[in-house]
């Protein structure tokens, strides 16, 4: 058995800085997508990267998997892909005797970690098949349950939904996901690196900074993050005010709110910012630290209502909304 301290804060610092450093070598600027993705596999938690076809989305994924040299699995998403085409299924085989039995072929979510590339573009049903392993870490094949690799983690690609041929997502199935981050296009001055990058035969080569057992201690010893109850009422005030019937809730959260977070937003931003304060070589958390991943953590969970999907309004600004909102209250005490 893993011991869960033999991974001492200043090596999980160092550790993780190293693996930030291996993935910029190949993914040009995306600060928010690098770290933010480096935070939830810290964390044990599922990713939902979103952005245009062509910004680096799977490139990205994929050097993780290397850096952090884990079993990796990619799934192209597809309208016609079926749920056992990802879970695997019970195939028929006969014996040298003769004898006929079924056997359990495992399919590519038995990984460590999982592209679920332009997740979006497959129908409801074969997105559903993603639920159970995501929140169970197993996945059931007729009367059998079969447990998935330690560590797991999906990390799914889609295209913005006004896209032709995708399918929104349920909202069951993004609250899974501990953090969206977008994935915007780049700078002028990054466009130029990235084509000095990749037009030419020199091939971006990156270290392997740590394996799975790495992983796990990792996410054990950010467990171990102490939170200051005071940083917990924060969290907790701030989910609290994404719901429209919360009478402290900002002006734009009652009119274009229709649901806000589940408790799953609150824990992810706990989570979530235990890992930032390490990053930072801090073992404690500060406010601070769940201000930077609010938008991370929530723009998912907050749920538009008709008006404010008419008027197009980002759930970004309605999670900055709230922020500016709670700092404000807590600043008049």
């Amino acid at each position: 058995m893993t011991n869960r301290l033999s991974i001492s804060p200043d090596e999980f610092t160092d550790i993780a800085q190293r693996i930030l450093s291996e993935v910029s070598k190949r993914i040009v600027g995306q600060r928010e997508l690098v770290e933010g993705t480096l935070i939830c596999i810290l964390s044990g938690g599922h990713a939902l990267l979103e952005g245009l076809p062509g910004l680096g989305k799977t490139m990205t994924v994929r050097t993780f998997a290397e850096v952090l040299d884990l079993h990796f699995s990619r799934i192209q998403f597809t309208p016609d892909l079926m749920p056992s085409d990802i879970t695997g299924t019970n195939v028929l085989e006969e014996d040298a005797s003769g004898a006929r039995r079924f056997r359990f072929q495992e399919g590519p979510i038995f990984a460590n970690l999982v592209l679920a590339d332009e997740i979006n573009r497959a129908t409801p049903k074969t997105q559903s098949a993603l639920l159970e392993a995501m929140q169970e870490h197993a996945v059931t094949v007729g009367n059998d349950t079969h447990a998935l690799p330690k560590p797991f983690f999906v990390l799914a690609t889609q295209n913005p939904i006004d896209l032709e041929g995708t399918y929104p997502l349920p909202e069951a199935q993004l609250d899974r996901f501990m953090f969206k981050l977008l994935v915007p296009s780049p700078s002028p001055e990054e466009l130029v690196r990235i084509l000095e990058t990749t037009t030419t035969p020199a091939t971006i080569l990156v270290e392997k900074v740590a394996d799975a057992d790495t992983i796990n201690q990792m996410r054990m010893l950010s467990l171990d993050v102490p939170v200051a109850p005071h940083v917990l009422s924060y969290v907790s005030e701030l989910v609290l005010r994404t719901h429209p019937d919360n009478p402290a809730a900002p002006a734009s959260v009652k009119r274009y709110v229709r649901f806000g977070s589940s408790p799953r937003g609150a824990q992810a931003l706990v989570l979530g910012a235990k890992v930032k304060a390490l990053l930072e070589g801090r073992y404690n958390v500060a406010v601070e630290d769940i201000n930077e991943i609010a938008a991370w953590a929530l723009r998912h969970r907050i749920i538009l209502n008709y008006e404010g999907e008419s008027e197009n309004i980002s759930t970004e600004s309605i999670v900055r909304d709230i922020v500016e909102s709670l700092v404000a209250s807590l600043t008049r005490i």
